[in-house]
């Protein structure tokens, strides 16, 4: 069976390298070859022997590249990357410049299981979750044609912690210094909110940055928004970040989408407020942007303005998050948006399940 080295962390690859009987520094020109210099075939890692690369080609080890099929440059700067991923299944990037730094918004999933109900991702339905390799290739691409990438944000396609163990080797791969070197507080991992993946994903101590999507500050209507808090109460979740806290000592993000006449009034601003105040908490408030099918519609500018400021009055370090990419439907929420409407292919429609996969 064939074998992806792209998705393999350095301590696999060390491994399997023992296993054939290969020399230890073997694993490090190999992880380097693939992850710092771009080779995309066993038979071209020179610093290996011959016989060794040959065996690994016999063995069915090999390097899966992945490429882009669409290139969009939105005016404000904002590219989309549009990659196909086999089986007529394709999965959308977006690099985001700001100044002579880009942050690429990767995906790490099909489509969605989670159905959030303001998420264009979420209407496609879910077909199935990536592997590590084409994870990490999405960073590498979006590098080869945008310029070098300073910060990852697991933020597109799909919930992390619905495909936990090949996003935790992306991490692992991302941040090797044999490979792009990429430091972990520049890595971004944003969750819908599942507490147990939370806590398990504490343990591990790292200095990756946690987001959670709130978008409710009271479970009825967060339960409207996002199916999957009906199984998860606030209660529960925010005790997960405080167990989250006590381990790391690292501050929580917390993503809200403004939807007008929705979650956007003083008062919910108040009481989002009181519920994260005892949180070592930032929060970014994210313009709503529409897409096929959604009745929903963002909060005017004012209106959002105020509610940033009745956070920031009590202390909480609040961002607004403008739109970025809608010429092109990069902007938060509206991955996949096209397919909704041109019949291209994408995730096959499924229910959300009753509980993702944890770490």
């Amino acid at each position: 069976m064939a074998k992806d080295l792209t998705g393999m962390p350095f301590e696999q690859i060390e491994a399997f390298v023992s296993e054939l009987g290969g020399k230890p520094y073997y694993a490090q020109y190999l992880f380097a070859a693939i992850h710092a210099k771009g080779v995309d075939d066993v038979a071209q890692v020179t610093p290996l022997p011959k016989a060794f690369r040959g065996t690994l080609a016999e063995r069915g080890y090999r390097i899966e590249r992945l490429h882009p099929v669409e290139h969009h440059t939105d005016p404000d700067g904002t590219a989309k990357l549009v990659f196909d991923v086999g089986d007529g299944q394709r999965i959308e990037s977006v690099v985001l410049t700001d100044g002579d730094r880009r942050t690429l918004c990767l995906s790490c999933q099909v489509g969605c299981r989670m159905a959030c109900r303001f998420c264009a991702t979420g209407k496609l339905g879910f077909a199935r979750s990536l592997g590590a390799g084409a994870i990490v290739e999405q960073v590498y691409q979006a590098a080869a044609r945008c310029g070098r990438i300073h910060n990852v944000v697991y933020m597109g396609m799909g919930e992390p912690f619905d495909n936990t163990q090949a996003v935790l080797d992306s991490i692992r791969i991302l941040n090797h210094p044999l490979g792009l070197g990429l430091g972990q507080r520049h890595i971004t991992l944003s969750t819908c909110g599942l507490p147990e993946a939370i806590r398990r994903f504490a343990q591990l101590c790292w200095q990756v940055r946690l987001a959670i999507s709130l978008h409710a500050p009271d479970d009825a209507l967060r339960r409207r928004l996002m199916p999957v808090a009906g199984k998860v109460p606030l209660a529960e979740l925010l005790e997960a970040v405080r167990e989250y806290q006590r381990i790391t000592h690292r501050r929580v993000t917390f993503e809200y989408c403004l939807m007008r006449d929705v979650n956007d009034s003083p008062a919910q601003a108040r009481d989002t407020a009181n519920l994260l105040h005892e949180l070592n908490a930032a929060v970014n408030l994210i313009e709503f942007n529409p897409h096929p099918g959604c009745g929903y519609k963002p909060s005017d500018r004012d209106r959002m303005h105020r509610f940033r400021d009745v956070l920031g009055r009590t202390g909480i370090e609040t961002v607004i998050r403008y739109r970025r990419g809608r010429s092109i439907k990069a902007a938060c929420g509206q991955l996949g948006a096209a397919w909704l409407t041109d019949g291209a292919s994408h995730g096959n429609s499924a229910s959300p399940r009753d509980q993702a996969s944890d770490p």
